[in-house]
């Protein structure tokens, strides 16, 4: 909760200069967070009269005792008096230090959206209009760049005929290591995928079919991921699972290749 207000806070306002920096800080610090954080809120600040921001989803990068990532994948929109409103978007890796009795926010590492390839591979395309797969905007600048490995595209291609994916994190915004460790994330890669909902109902949510998540688990490894983790312990003698309270919100997808 405190990196999505964080984020929140940053990323919306409703007056004209509303978007600067020093404003900006001003609302973080009425959280009780460091206004110094909006020195690196980087696409979430932008000189227009108004914007709005939607998170549309805050999982773990990485939760240890101490410390925390938290992934904010947000919408967002710009607009000034005379002008269009401007769609955009970004993933925002929100690290975070227990301070009790909260955590508290200690810096912000948003994902800059690549550019698109030139041209998307018809893999890339056929994701991109796919109305099965939902793709934030960060997400889908990833897949139109061309830095994510066919094997994850024609996995999440394959799983859109049962599930309807609600993806969260492919590369943008997610760290660059695997959270407390020096080992290269497979999202830095391009050959990871989380995904956040299942057929519209949240992996996190109690009310969520376990069902649901550990057959969704098993169509995963199906489609070829060599490494799967998610909320649920999977039956022995399937090495290519794994669970721990990272993955108590979503499904990591990782691929060899």
């Amino acid at each position: 909760m405190a990196a999505a207000r964080v984020v929140e806070a940053i990323g919306g306002w409703r007056v004209r200069g509303g978007g600067g920096p020093a404003v900006a800080a001003g609302r973080v610090e009425a959280l009780g967070e460091r206004g110094g954080l909006v020195r690196s809120a980087g696409p979430l600040l932008a000189d227009s009269d108004a914007a709005g921001l939607q998170v549309v989803e805050a999982q773990y990068g990485g939760l240890l005792e101490s410390t925390a990532s938290v992934l904010v994948v947000c919408r967002q929109w710009f607009a000034d008096v005379r002008g269009p409103v401007v769609a955009a978007g970004a993933t925002v890796d929100v690290r975070l230090a227990s301070d009790l009795p909260r955590w508290q926010v200690t810096a912000l590492h948003p994902g800059i959206p690549p550019a698109p390839a030139r041209p998307v591979s018809r893999l890339a395309k056929a994701v991109l209009a796919e109305r099965r797969i939902d793709l934030p905007p960060a997400a889908r600048a990833d897949v139109s760049s061309g830095h994510i490995h066919g094997s994850v595209l024609t996995a999440m291609l394959r799983l859109s005929h049962t599930y309807r994916l609600g993806v969260s994190v492919l590369r943008s915004g997610h760290p660059r290591y695997v959270f407390g460790t020096d080992r290269v994330s497979e999202h830095t890669l391009g050959r990871a995928f989380d995904t956040w909902q299942i057929d519209g109902h949240p992996v996190v949510d109690p009310s969520t079919s376990p069902g649901l998540v550990t057959g969704y688990l098993l169509a995963v490894a199906r489609a070829g991921a060599h490494n799967v983790g998610g909320p649920y312990p999977m039956p022995s003698g399937t090495a290519q699972f794994f669970t721990d309270p990272t993955h108590h919100d979503h499904v990591h997808a990782g691929f060899a290749g």
